[in-house]
């Protein structure tokens, strides 16, 4: 290629590059675009554990993602699931001798108390979804402050931001700890922390949303949806929204009126499954895909960011990429922060691995089983 056509051609590829609206966002005001290690990065890490969270940081998550539950004597632990399930995690032995509760696989966290989900080794078992995990035999599942003080160890300037989900299930209130417990016993881990002002708050159950920012109108709250938290086959009101209806809303798209709803609840962030569809018998919607133009669109206007879950397709996130998304929640952070640095954007930076590992040998506890 001659010198001169080789210098217009960089000069449209850099132009491209700055020309895109929803980069000059993020590269104006030299924020690094939101790339969110989901549960701290399961594609590479058995999840929900110190080392994925470790793992997170190496790659250079800007936020890590991460679910609680609240066990029976009432401590926030870092877990996705309402229980325990014989896929991810191996009892060892009883919390105390005869516990008539033992084993504890197939229990559900609220009906646990934390010595007893501590025995449980839940680092042994690769998930078959992601077959490049690391294992981390005997790792346990830790409480949203061991977290905190591990990555603190890592992270002693506070740099890291957080997006932490209440899993609360209203459909099924038996199974988990209620609206109250999760909203108290969150917000006194989060007001007591470093990162309090780091902590988005997220959560599939808008009613602990709504609960978070009338005890707190600082934190922020994200509005978690997807095809079965938004609508019901009767085209009831969904147990999900906080006691709204999507239809009630104005708007010619579903997207739109589901900004609109998460507006409604004064939500700083829209975060929709980023590759779910609309339901068959949703009628009224020609758009099928459930994250779309006209709900980005909206939710900017109101003022909310949109950060879909959980994308691991690159060609996927390319679309959402177009649709002017705010943040990828992901499995694989350090390939969509790979990616995103192609694209033009600031990203975070990665964390040293010498200083992960030290802080991680020092926090990481381990079944004796």
């Amino acid at each position: 290629m001659p010198a001169f056509a080789y210098l217009i051609f960089t000069f449209l590829q850099v132009f491209l590059v700055l020309a895109s609206p929803a980069q000059e966002a993020f590269v104006s005001n030299n924020k690094p675009y939101d790339v969110q290690a989901h549960r701290g990065g399961r594609g590479n890490t058995v999840e929900s554990t110190l080392p994925s969270f470790a793992w997170g940081l190496i790659d250079g998550a800007t936020t890590l993602e991460l679910d609680n539950g609240i066990t029976s004597d009432g401590e926030a632990v870092v877990w996705h699931d309402n229980h325990i399930i014989a896929e991810k995690c191996t009892d060892t032995y009883p919390a105390f001798p005869g516990d008539p509760t033992y084993p504890y696989v197939g229990k559900f966290i609220a009906n646990l108390t934390l010595a007893q989900v501590k025995t449980l080794d839940c680092g042994s078992k690769r998930q078959p979804d992601f077959p490049q995990q690391l294992l981390y035999p005997g790792a346990r599942i830790p409480t949203l402050q061991e977290v905190f003080d591990f990555v603190e160890c890592a992270d002693p300037s506070h740099r890291i931001l957080w997006n932490i989900e209440s899993k609360i299930d209203p459909e099924h209130p038996n199974r988990t700890a209620g609206v109250e417990d999760f909203v108290q016993k969150q917000h006194a881990v989060f007001s007591a922390s470093p990162y309090y002002r780091s902590i988005t708050y997220q959560s599939f159950d808008w009613r602990t949303l709504i609960a978070m920012k009338e005890l707190d109108p600082l934190i922020s709250i994200s509005a978690l949806i997807d095809e079965e938290t938004a609508f019901t086959p009767d085209n009831n009101t969904s147990l999900w929204l906080g006691g709204l209806h999507i239809d009630s809303f104005p708007g010619p798209s579903l997207g739109q009126k589901m900004a609109q709803a998460a507006r409604a609840i004064s939500a700083d962030i829209l975060s929709p499954c980023g590759t779910c569809f609309v339901p068959s018998f949703v009628t009224f919607e020609d758009e099928r895909d459930f994250t779309t133009q006209a709900m980005v669109r909206e939710a900017h206007t109101l003022g909310l960011s949109v950060k879909p879950w959980t994308m691991n397709g690159l060609d996927r996130i390319d679309e959402l990429l177009r649709l002017g998304v705010d943040g990828i929640i992901t499995d694989y952070p350090g390939v969509v922060r790979r990616w995103a640095k192609q694209q033009g954007f600031v990203v975070a930076p990665k964390y040293p691995k010498q200083r992960v590992f030290s802080c991680l040998e020092k926090h990481l506890q381990v079944t004796d089983g």
